[in-house]
């Protein structure tokens, strides 16, 4: 196998100092055979936020003329915009993340896209919560705010931020999926490690947790009253 490299950190401290590349590099170096040729690589300062990233554009035109695969250490390493992962997959290179080695178009789409829209909501969720607590007058901290409505609530927003977790609504969105071809929940969660995913407390799925997910999913499917009118 060719392959070009791509490392990627987000401050020019961190690339300065070598902190995170280093990382990246021994992920890459044990996931590389002996008989591999690493044709070039490339290091980019720059925001994951950002699409404009020279450095990688360079590492893909390599990678074309050399016929190689792009390598990365971690998918996130690419971006956090759903429109760059598309960009990529469109540009027909062959590339391949060593901490998900499995995946393919399809599950990298899906997760940009779950990705990019968890940013949008965590952004939106935290400015509506800062407004109501303004209006209500809470004191953030003050131990006199929690009534028993208060930790009713909060044990809520604990439920709903475990539900739209991005580690667990991948998981969700894979589940749902390959239930409905018929595996058993078992099944669903050694193919859900396998391709390297894990809850979003880093830790293996178990069948147990898989068929909860799935059970969220479907309650997320039932319209509410007011939809219904």
């Amino acid at each position: 196998m060719k392959y070009v490299t791509y490392f990627r950190v987000s401050t020019a401290h961190q690339g300065s100092s070598g902190l995170g590349i280093e990382a990246q590099k021994s992920m890459v170096s044990h996931y590389v055979k002996p008989s591999d040729t690493i044709v070039a690589e490339y290091i980019e300062i720059e925001s994951g936020k950002k699409n404009n990233r020279p450095k990688l554009k360079e590492a893909i035109e390599t990678s074309k003329i050399n016929d190689a695969t792009l390598l990365i250490a971690k998918l996130d390493r690419l971006s956090r915009n759903a429109a760059f992962i598309f960009q990529l997959r469109d540009s027909e290179v062959d590339f391949r993340a060593v901490d998900m080695p499995d995946a393919n178009s399809l599950t990298v789409g899906i997760m940009a896209v779950l990705a990019q829209h968890e940013r949008e909501l965590i952004s939106e969720r935290t400015r509506r919560a800062m407004q109501i607590k303004k209006l209500r007058g809470d004191r953030l901290g003050n131990p006199q705010n929690l009534t028993n409505k208060t930790i009713q609530r909060g044990l809520e927003v604990r439920q709903r931020n475990a539900a739209t977790h991005p580690a667990n609504v991948q998981a969700m969105e894979m589940t749902y999926a390959l239930r409905k071809t018929g595996l058993t929940f078992q099944t669903i969660t050694d193919k859900l490690n396998q391709m390297g995913m894990r809850t979003r407390y880093g830790k293996l799925f178990v069948a147990s947790t898989v068929a909860r997910l799935y059970k969220t999913k479907l309650a997320q499917m039932i319209p509410s009253s007011d939809e219904d009118l």
